[in-house]
Parts: structure tokens; sequence; C-alpha cells
């Protein structure tokens, strides 16, 4: 479908009205259920665990992916022990300060016995937005790509910092944010300073469009200095059909 009109970006008045006001992401990644209960997982989370961190003013928005064994065969690039990355769970955040209230909202669940067991973590990391860029025919614009509804996502974490736009022209592919990691204390994260992660929005299926992607991805790390640590396609998790995507 095309559709009408000039993209946002492209129109001074409508980027006069805001900007949107997300400078931060959690990144939490985390391998398969111990016992097989993905779906349970993704049920009870879902349902329960995820739409309470909105009643959080700082954080503006929530995204949950999940790999298939696919998703795993098309990956581009995985290194231990992000290899083992089959769930990734992101919230996007007003601004790092919004921390302090996401670990006081997971402190009183626990207190009303709201919490299920976490998936064994991989990995978490605190990240600040660096760059965003949407593709001008899906019209909107980059600020507004976390609630636009995606097919999939195309995630890219490294080690080092270069552009990632190029990757925006790839079919499939809607737009993109890229954000590196921030200092922060070890209760909240543990990725290593000198990471980035780039999401790939995908109006695509993700596993179409991880094969485009694929030669883009490569001539990039032959001409930059960034280190692929995971580059790997994912889905979102589908309401209420919970065994839908699981690995």
């Amino acid at each position: 479908m095309q559709l009408p009109g000039t993209p946002s970006d492209e129109i001074d008045d409508v980027l006069a009205t805001g900007r949107g006001d997300i400078t931060t992401l959690f990144v939490s990644m985390a391998t398969r259920h111990p016992e097989g209960k993905d779906a349970e997982y993704l049920q009870w989370h879902t349902l329960d665990h995820r739409p309470e961190q909105h009643r959080l003013s700082a954080v503006r928005a929530s995204m949950r992916l999940v790999s298939t064994p696919a998703c795993r065969a098309a990956r581009a690039a995985e290194t231990k022990p992000y290899d083992a990355i089959d769930h990734v769970m992101t919230y996007f955040f007003r601004d790092p300060s919004g921390m302090d209230g996401f670990l006081e909202l997971a402190r009183a669940l626990i207190g009303g016995k709201r919490k299920l067991p976490l998936l064994p973590p991989v990995e978490r990391g605190v990240y600040d937005v660096r760059s965003k860029s949407a593709a001008p025919r899906v019209k909107v614009g980059a600020d507004v790509l976390p609630w636009w509804p995606v097919k999939g996502v195309y995630l890219v974490l490294e080690r080092g910092d270069a552009p990632a736009d190029s990757l925006r022209t790839v079919d499939g592919v809607a737009g993109i944010w890229s954000a590196a990691t921030l200092d922060v204390e070890a209760r909240l994260a543990s990725a290593p300073a000198g990471q980035t992660v780039t999401y790939c929005f995908l109006d695509d299926d993700p596993l179409a469009t991880a094969e485009r992607l694929t030669p883009a991805l490569m001539a990039r790390w032959e001409g930059s200095a960034v280190e692929p640590l995971l580059a790997a396609p994912f889905y979102p998790v589908v309401p209420h059909e919970w065994d839908r995507y699981v690995p």
C-alpha cells in the first residue's frame, strides 16, 4: 500500500510539534526457558509484568522480541555469549533517572508475589539513543518508530560505533534506531562500555529481510572498525498467541 502525502521527517511544521522524549533504552537479553515453558513465560510477561511498567511516566514504550529456530538459522553473526539469546525485552525511557522507579516497581511487584523467575539472562544494558531515521515510504517520522506496528525487528549488537543509516535502504527496513551503552551501576546492567545496539524496524517478514540484510552487514563490517557480536532477526510477541513464535 502506498500511503499518501509527505513523510513527517520532511515536514518542518510536524517536527515543530514534538520530537518525542525517549533518550534511553533498557535492553534485557535472555536465553530460552530452561524447561521449555517459553509460551507460558511470554503470557505472564505480556499480560501482567509488562503493562505494569507503563504506570511509570518515564516509560514511554516497550517491545518484546523472540527468536525462532528459523530466526537463529538466518543470523548473519553470533558470538559467545550472545549466540544464546532467544528473547529480547526493551523498555524505552524518557531519561536514565527513570530506572529508579523501574527498580522500585519491581520490588513492589515481588512483594505482591507477582513475579515469575526470570529467563536466564545473557546481558542487560542501559543505552543512550544516538541516531534515528525512517524510510520515507512509511511516512511516519523516525521519532515514533517504537509505536509503529512492526512485522519484526532485525537486531544488530556490535562492539564499536559506526553509522548504520545505510541499512535503512534495504527492502523491508522501515527505519532504524541506534544506541550506545551508558555507564551505570552494576545492579542495573552488565553491558560493557563501547557497545552499540541497532534496531531495524521491519515491515516485511524478518526472515526474508534477514536474507537481504546479510550482504549489507558483511560490507559494513568489512569497511568499518565495528565488530559484530550478534546480528539476528526477531519476531514480536503476538498477544494471546503465546506459542506462535517461540524458541
